[in-house]
């Protein structure tokens, strides 16, 4: 607890974290006062979501957590573990970006568009937050050079973001001549980007907008079931890179 406080409280007080908090809470009071209709403003702020917070997220974290190795090396010496050591530093980071992204965001939704749907956009960025930051702690033990890892994490963020559509529409298109309705949910699972993007538009009620794919989803995940079906592949996206990192991490020669 005293490493997470340390790590969140210097965080709290660093120039990106307010800078990036600022701009989300701008661009969420512009956009949710522009216009009365407010499906129209969460739509808006679901695509800054996507395609901002992961971004930020692992390359911040990425870099944070390679320019701290001789605060980590110092904590090293110390009669601590290097699992409670390494996870310290992810949650107080996490957090960090985690209230960044809740002031930023959640607040002027909450106040201007409150209910289920601005509900779940947070809960979306939250998730994606602490996501893209797990990914990040593992490219951080991945690599040893600071320059390939921010490489590594600069492509990791536009495959998931960008990339990742272009290839699931050309595996639509490909196989759309045999039933591939169950396969595609699954391959959706393999990116929390596109988990979020759908979740968050299948409480919007504007499913019908994504054609038949989103047809396909409302029918498989518009139910509490596939609620608790996508939320459980995003926690999944968390606890996956962080078992893999403590594993790597303490076999790794510092």
């Amino acid at each position: 607890m005293k490493i997470i406080k340390y790590v969140l409280l210097d965080l709290v007080r660093n120039k990106i974290i307010l800078v990036y908090m600022l701009i989300l809470a701008a661009l969420a009071l512009s956009i949710l006062s522009l216009d009365n209709n407010t499906s129209k403003g969460l739509l808006s702020l679901l695509d800054i979501s996507l395609l901002f917070v992961p971004l930020i997220s692992i390359l911040f974290s990425t870099i944070y957590f390679f320019n701290s190795i001789e605060f980590t090396e110092l904590l090293l010496a110390l009669p601590l573990g290097r699992r409670r050591l390494l996870l310290s530093e992810y949650w107080g980071l996490s957090f960090s970006l985690c209230i960044a992204y809740a002031i930023g965001i959640g607040l002027p939704v909450l106040i201007l568009a409150p209910g289920t749907a601005g509900v779940i956009l947070i809960v979306c960025g939250l998730l994606l937050t602490l996501i893209f930051s797990a990914l990040a702690l593992l490219v951080f033990v991945w690599f040893k050079d600071k320059t390939k890892g921010i490489g590594a994490s600069i492509i990791i963020a536009l495959f998931f973001t960008l990339l990742f559509d272009g290839l699931l529409m050309i595996f639509i298109y490909s196989f759309s001549d045999y039933p591939i309705d169950k396969p595609i949910v699954a391959i959706i699972a393999l990116n929390p980007v596109d988990l979020a993007r759908v979740f968050m538009l299948l409480h919007l009620d504007v499913a019908v907008l994504m054609g038949y794919s989103g047809a396909l989803f409302k029918k498989l995940l518009g139910t509490s079931a596939g609620s608790i079906f996508t939320i459980s592949c995003m926690v999944l996206w968390i606890v996956g890179p962080l078992w893999l990192s403590v594993r790597l991490f303490r076999k790794k020669d510092l």
